[in-house]
């Protein structure tokens, strides 16, 4: 007989942190209509050292402080998918793997990186992450606050 696991109760907007990016209290908008998970970042740059692909962020300290630094940060591009944007376009997005802070527990997930400026939150959490882990309530938001 199978165990079923308990999943927990997310919100529509969520509030995360990211640890290894040095990034704490996120706004992060559950959009189940989207596979993948996107953090914003101002520019990046793809390069090869070594035989490995890596991916270069510029990314706002903190996103919704605008007198915020910009913070430099380098990660082994784990993967690369085209990926076809909410506007019908297709793009190649560069897939990399860090660690993500909800309910007070660590979870592994894969992150791609694109201008998210014009939109109204600096992340997006997608199927991918999302699935086998949460359900989703989306007439509550912030349900998944750790307390750091």
């Amino acid at each position: 007989m199978a165990v079923l696991k308990e999943k927990r109760i997310i919100g529509s907007i969520e509030t995360v942190d990211l640890p290894e990016l040095g990034l704490y209290n996120i706004f992060a908008k559950i959009d189940t209509g989207a596979e993948t998970s996107v953090l914003h970042c101002e520019d990046f740059e793809v390069f090869e050292k070594d035989g490995h692909r890596y991916i270069r962020c510029y990314i706002t300290g903190h996103p919704e402080d605008d007198s915020s630094e910009v913070l430099q940060l380098t990660f082994p591009i784990h993967r690369e998918r085209v990926v076809k944007s909410s506007f019908g376009q297709a793009e190649t997005r560069h897939i990399f793997l860090t660690k993500i802070k909800l309910f007070d527990s660590l979870f592994t997930i894969k992150l791609s990186v694109r201008d998210r400026s014009s939109m109204s939150y600096p992340m997006l959490l997608g199927r991918n992450f999302i699935s086998g882990k949460f359900l989703v309530d989306v007439s509550k938001k912030h349900l998944a606050k750790s307390t750091r």
